[in-house]
C-alpha cells in the first residue's frame, strides 16, 4: 500500500534521512519498488539521460506522461512524483490542467520549481487536491539562461532568498522541497527553518534526505557524471561487454 500525503514530514519529525532516485521506465521502476525507497521521481532529467536532450528544457508534457504511465506500472507500492515539465504551468489554471493529467497517468504528486514566483501556481494545484514537491537552488529549466549549472547560494543575498523561498513553499503547504546545487551551510539552514523536509541533491549531508539520477548511481551514462554522485555500479560497461560478447558468439557460430 502507498504512503499517505504527509509521510515525508513525518519522516522529518522522526529523524529518519528520505532517500529517492529517478526512474523513467517501467523495468527499473519494478525493480527499484522492491528497494524501500520513500519516493521514486519522474524527472525531467529524462530529457538527457533518456531522450538524449543536451539539457531538461527540450522535454514536453507528452514525455512526462509517456514516461510516468510506464514507472506507475512498474512501480505499485513507491511514490511517485512527476515534474511539471518547461511550458507546462504558464498559468495557474495550465499548471493544474496538466498536473491532473500527470496524477491520471500514476503519479501521486508533481514537483515544480521555483520559489515565491510560483506561488499562485503552487497554491492552486494544492487547492485541486493535489500534492507538490517544490524545488530550489540550480533549476535545470533555466539552465539555458543561467549559462550552466552554478551552486546557489553562495551571497547573502542568494542565501536569503532561497530561504525565503523555502519558508514560502512550507506555508503553501508543499509536501518537500527539492534543494539542487545549493552551498551546503545554506541548505542545512533552510532545512532547520522549514517543517517540510528537505531533499538533496548536490547540497551537503545536512538536508533530511537525498535524491539522485539513477543512472548516476548505476554508472549507466558514463558520458557525464556529477562530482555530487557515488557510482556504485558500472552498468555501462557491463551493457557494451555482453553486446560485445553477443556479437563475437554470433559470428563465430558455423
Amino acid at each position: 500500500m502507498k504512503q499517505t500525503v504527509n509521510f515525508l514530514v513525518k519522516a522529518k519529525e522522526s529523524g529518519r534521512k528520505i532517500a529517492s532516485l529517478t526512474a523513467y521506465d517501467y523495468p527499473m521502476a519494478k525493480l527499484l519498488d522492491e528497494a524501500d525507497l520513500d519516493f521514486l521521481l519522474v524527472g525531467d532529467s529524462l530529457g538527457m539521460v533518456v531522450l538524449g536532450y543536451p539539457d531538461t528544457t527540450s522535454v514536453r508534457m507528452e514525455d512526462m506522461l509517456h514516461h510516468t504511465r510506464a514507472v506507475a506500472r512498474g512501480a505499485t507500492k513507491t511514490w511517485i512524483v512527476s515534474d511539471l515539465p518547461t511550458g507546462s504551468y504558464p498559468s495557474p489554471e495550465a499548471a493544474v490542467e496538466n498536473s491532473a493529467l500527470l496524477i491520471e497517468a500514476g503519479a501521486d504528486a508533481v514537483k515544480i520549481e521555483g520559489g515565491r514566483e510560483r506561488l499562485r501556481i503552487v497554491l492552486a494545484i494544492r487547492e485541486a487536491g493535489i500534492p507538490v514537491v517544490g524545488h530550489l537552488g540550480m533549476l535545470p529549466q533555466r539552465v539555458r539562461e543561467e549559462g550552466g549549472y552554478h551552486i546557489k547560494g553562495r551571497s547573502e543575498e542568494e542565501s536569503a532568498s532561497l530561504l525565503a523561498d523555502a519558508i514560502a513553499l512550507d506555508e503553501a503547504g508543499v509536501s518537500a522541497v527539492v534543494l539542487e546545487l545549493v552551498h551546503a551551510p545554506v541548505a542545512e539552514k533552510i532545512s532547520r527553518s522549514v517543517k517540510i523536509p528537505t531533499i538533496g541533491i548536490g547540497s551537503g549531508p545536512s538536508c533530511d534526505g537525498q535524491i539522485l539520477v539513477l543512472h548516476d548511481v548505476i554508472g549507466l551514462f558514463p558520458w557525464f557524471r556529477p562530482r555530487f554522485a557515488q557510482v556504485r555500479a558500472d552498468l555501462a560497461a557491463e551493457v557494451t561487454r555482453s553486446a560485445v560478447e553477443f556479437v563475437a558468439a554470433t559470428r563465430s557460430e558455423k
